[in-house]
């Protein structure tokens, strides 16, 4: 299988047969990838340092972050890999696990049209997961504001919810990604100026770290890696930029554009997580800028930011779902009914993630389940395993390969496994309180 491979590999460059019709530069993809790593995310990660404590949400941080590139890395490569083995241009996410299974070992091929299912259906529920924090996330940082300064008129936040799912199906609309890079990028700078918005309010009174614990109750740790995995995993947008390139051939590498976000993510996360934990302590809320006072100006300017920030959010993820959707719908769609069916599919699924948000608004809890369970499944047990399965002839010396994917398999097992626990446990108390 390998010499068919290095033969196919002289013969067949796939960067060279892709027909992109709206290509995006390096600057444009490294500003969809850090949207994609960036957004209500790094606004939790105080929270997390607060359950595992600043000394080990440092280290651990690191670690996640270096697991996390790694398996973007090795997917990536595998898509790659299957590509010139198939001598098909580009293959989405779903495509290169079907891919893997189809031209891995013999006994494992039967397997290949369930694992891009499995694939395909983990993508849709990961990112209708995420659009919900979005809508959550948006609709808490509106009413936080409007509930100080419009006092006569004070809604519950399942009404903002609702409210906002009109704009909302309007923006969805946009349907490439060369698009949404302007809205990424706009969204990318006003995160930035909450990040600094949060700098200034941690920074300027003096900072007593004597309370705060380095290491935390470990009974919390599963909340700090559903966290930490659900802000630093971009994977299902991952395959989508780099299909999308002009120059692929810059994804990977160092510096590329992958090693040149995870850096940029990692720093910003490690700073905001302990200082903010520093500041805040254990009143750190679901996310920081809900500790922000709500009586001034640079306050003021970050809650409104972080809200329109994560509305410019929400088409990229967005993106990822319709995608799926759409493979399975279009083909039973008359083709003059397909622009029309297109734009209310959109619509729908906004409403559903929606209701979802009316139905659960609990921000926290919902991101720990999102990251445990979905992006473990997503970011760490699908590239472990598909990467072993691809290269299952040549697993290198002491079949090393295979020895470091199933400890990374392992370690998106625990984190799904505990994560889950302990999320499903905090929303239990939550309700008993309700």
């Amino acid at each position: 299988m390998d010499t068919e491979k290095d033969v196919s590999s002289q013969k067949y460059n796939p960067f060279d047969h892709r027909d992109v019709k709206k290509p995006n530069s390096d600057i444009r993809s490294l500003a969809n990838l850090l949207k994609a790593s960036l957004g209500s995310g790094i606004l939790a990660i105080p929270l997390a340092f607060a359950n595992a404590g600043w000394g080990v949400g440092i280290v651990a941080t690191i670690i996640i972050a270096i697991i996390c590139a790694h398996c973007v890395d090795i997917f990536v490569s595998v898509s790659r890999g299957c590509c010139v083995a198939l001598q098909k241009p580009v293959l989405n996410y779903a495509d290169t696990c079907e891919a893997a299974f189809s031209i891995g070992p013999k006994r494992f091929r039967s397997l290949s049209r369930f694992a891009k299912l499995f694939a395909e259906f983990a993508l849709l529920f990961t990112y209708l997961g995420v659009c919900c924090i979005f809508t959550v996330l948006i609709s808490d940082s509106v009413k936080q504001l409007l509930d100080q300064y419009v006092q006569a008129f004070i809604l519950p936040v399942q009404y903002y919810c609702l409210i906002f799912l009109v704009p909302l199906s309007l923006l969805v609309q946009i349907r490439y990604l060369k698009w949404l890079a302007p809205f990424s990028l706009l969204a990318n700078l006003l995160l930035v100026a909450v990040f600094f918005i949060c700098l200034y309010y941690i920074f300027r009174d003096p900072i007593v770290i004597s309370d705060k614990r380095i290491t935390g109750d470990i009974a919390r740790f599963p909340a700090f890696l559903s966290t930490v995995i659900f802000a630093m995993e971009g994977i299902g947008v991952v395959m989508p930029v780099e299909n999308n390139m002009k120059k692929p051939q810059h994804f990977l590498g160092c510096p590329g554009v992958m090693v040149i976000a995870m850096g940029f993510i990692t720093v910003l996360y490690t700073t905001l997580g302990i200082f903010g934990y520093f500041r805040y302590g254990e009143a750190l809320r679901g996310t920081i800028t809900l500790n922000l006072p709500i009586d001034e100006w640079p306050a003021i300017c970050g809650k409104v930011f972080i809200a329109v920030s994560i509305f410019f959010t929400y088409p990229l993820h967005f993106y990822v779902v319709v995608d799926v959707l759409t493979r399975y719908v279009e083909p039973h769609v008359k083709e003059s009914y397909r622009e029309l069916t297109q734009t209310l599919l959109r619509i729908a699924i906004v409403w559903f993630c929606g209701g979802i948000a009316v139905a659960l608004p609990m921000l926290e809890q919902i991101i720990n389940i999102v990251g445990a369970l979905f992006y473990s499944i997503l970011g760490l047990i699908i590239p472990g395993v598909i990467e072993t399965i691809f290269r299952w002839e040549n697993l290198g010396k002491y079949k090393w390969v295979l020895w470091k994917n199933i400890l990374i398999v392992l370690f998106g097992f625990l984190c799904l496994l505990s994560g889950c626990a302990v999320t499903i446990m905090d929303i239990l108390k939550n309700l008993k309180k309700s």
